[in-house]
């Protein structure tokens, strides 16, 4: 697709964090930080809608993520039109498909309590806890 990867990455973290899986949450995270988006921008997207590290674009796509993350899902068609000043129509049928695949798998992995792998639990603890974030079920479940 034409929408950067770092963008999409930090779409499916917003995205995540506003369907509340811990799980999407941290592999978000670490995988941002995997394909270089700087630290001091991963924690600014607590605030990017306020954070200068944000352009009006990457507002408007952190905008509708967190909006179709949540249940029921609050997309307006004033976050439409405003992605449209920013994104083509192919883009902004990248972004939405980015947050659907995550919306399938917040459902997944917070529903069958998946199990974190020991690198995202550290990112998640070290970049995440600070704003809320645990462990919470994804920890390791003892045989």
């Amino acid at each position: 697709g034409s929408v950067d990867l770092k963008l999409k990455r930090l779409i499916s973290h917003v995205a995540s964090r506003s369907a509340g899986c811990r799980y999407c949450m941290a592999h978000t995270a670490d995988g941002a930080a995997r394909l270089g988006v700087e630290q001091r921008k991963l924690d600014a997207v607590w605030d990017y809608k306020t954070s200068p590290l944000f352009s009006d674009a990457e507002r408007a796509a952190l905008d509708v993520a967190v909006a179709a993350g949540c249940v029921p899902n609050a997309v307006t068609d004033e976050m439409f039109a405003e992605l449209r000043k920013h994104w083509s129509e192919e883009q902004i049928v990248e972004i939405v498909a980015t947050i659907s695949m995550f919306g399938f798998l917040n459902r997944w992995n917070d529903t069958m309590a998946t199990p974190l792998e020991d690198e995202p639990i550290a990112v998640g603890e070290k970049f995440l806890a600070g704003h809320g974030w645990t462990v919470g079920k994804h920890g390791r479940q003892q045989p």
